[in-house]
C-alpha cells in the first residue's frame, strides 16, 4: 500500500509549458505507471494545445472536469505560484504538490489562510515531491534510486531525502512512500500529518523522519509519536550552521529565542522514544537496527 498517491492517481501539471514543467512532467510520465497517471496540463495561454500528447486546459477546474484528475503538481514561477495553489484548492482537488522555490512568504500566508476549512492537502512549496516507488512519482526526485518496500520516509530536506533512500536501498530496504515536505516557514503537510498517515498504512512497517533546525514541527510530531505511534520511528536532524553572512538553504531553518536548535529537537525526540542518529551516514543502518 501507500499514502496519498498510487498507480491509479490522475495528475495535472500547472506550468506544463515551461522548461522545468516540461522536463519533470516527461520524467514523471516515463516512470512506472506515469503514462496513465499524467493526464492534463494547465496554462490559460496554451489551452487547446498539448505537450507530447498530454492535453492542455485553460483552468484547473476544466482539467479536473475533462480528465478526472484529482492531484496537481505546480512548477509555476514564484510570483504566480501561490495563486496557482489557490486555483487548485478552489477546484477542490485532493492533493496539491508545489515544487516551486522562492515563493514570497506573504503570498503563502494568504494562501494558507484561504485553505482553512478546505479539504485539499498541500505538499510544499520548495519540495521535491512525493513518490510511491514502482507506481508513480510526482516531483523532481530521481526515480531510479527508489524501490517498492515497507519503509516510509518523510523529510524537510530534499537532498537528505535522496540520501536516506540511497542508504535504505544499500541495505535492501524498499519504501512504501517517500515525501519531501519542504523547508519553507509557511507550507502544507507537516511531519505530524504525514506520520499519522504512515501509522494507518498497512503497507508501512517503520518510518525514517528527517528534520532540520528551526521551528517546532519535529518536536510536535515526537510528542504525538510517543502517545500514538504503533510503528518504530528513527530520526535525523540536519543542524549544520551556515558560515557568517550566509543563510541556510531553507527559509524555515531559523532558530528563534534559543528554540528550534538541533540539540533541542534531538533531546525531545529521544525522550519520546525515537532513535536518533547524529551522523547522516547512519540513517539507514539505524532504521534497520530497529526493525
Amino acid at each position: 500500500m501507500s499514502i496519498l498517491i498510487n498507480q491509479n492517481t490522475l495528475v495535472m501539471t500547472q506550468g506544463i509549458t515551461g522548461k522545468t514543467g516540461q522536463f519533470h512532467t516527461r520524467m514523471c510520465r516515463d516512470y512506472a505507471n506515469g503514462k496513465n497517471c499524467f493526464v492534463a496540463g494547465v496554462n490559460p495561454k496554451k489551452s487547446g494545445e498539448n505537450f507530447e500528447g498530454i492535453p492542455i486546459y485553460a483552468t484547473v477546474e476544466e482539467a479536473r472536469q475533462e480528465t478526472g484528475a484529482t492531484v496537481s503538481v505546480i512548477y509555476v514561477p514564484p510570483p504566480f505560484a501561490a495563486a496557482a495553489i489557490d486555483e487548485a484548492v478552489a477546484a477542490d482537488l485532493d492533493l496539491v504538490i508545489c515544487i516551486t522555490e522562492g515563493i514570497p512568504v506573504r503570498d503563502m500566508v494568504r494562501t494558507r489562510y484561504k485553505m482553512q476549512g478546505r479539504r485539499t492537502r498541500l505538499i510544499g512549496p520548495n519540495c521535491p515531491g512525493i513518490i510511491t516507488p514502482d507506481e508513480i512519482k510526482i516531483g523532481i526526485m530521481p526515480g531510479y534510486i527508489h524501490k517498492k518496500g515497507r519503509i516510509g520516509v518523510v523529510s524537510r530536506s530534499g537532498t537528505l531525502t535522496y540520501e536516506a533512500v540511497a542508504q535504505l536501498m544499500e541495505l535492501g530496504l524498499g519504501q512504501s512512500t517517500c515525501i519531501g515536505i519542504g523547508g519553507d516557514p509557511v507550507n502544507g503537510l507537516k511531519h505530524l500529518d504525514v506520520m499519522k498517515l504512515f501509522n494507518e498504512d498497512d503497507g508501512t512497517d517503520a518510518v525514517l523522519m528527517v528534520g532540520e533546525i528551526g521551528g517546532s514541527d519535529e518536536e510536535d510530531c515526537a510528542y504525538w509519536i510517543k502517545d500514538h505511534m504503533q510503528k518504530p520511528v528513527v530520526g535525523f536532524i540536519a543542524g549544520v550552521t551556515a558560515p557568517p553572512g550566509r543563510r541556510m538553504g531553507h527559509a524555515g531553518a531559523i532558530i528563534s529565542g534559543g528554540k528550534g536548535t538541533a540539540q533541542e529537537k534531538i533531546e525531545v525526540m529521544e525522550a519520546c522514544g525515537i532513535s536518533v542518529t547524529r551522523n547522516p551516514a547512519e540513517m539507514g543502518k539505524l532504521l534497520k537496527s530497529v526493525l
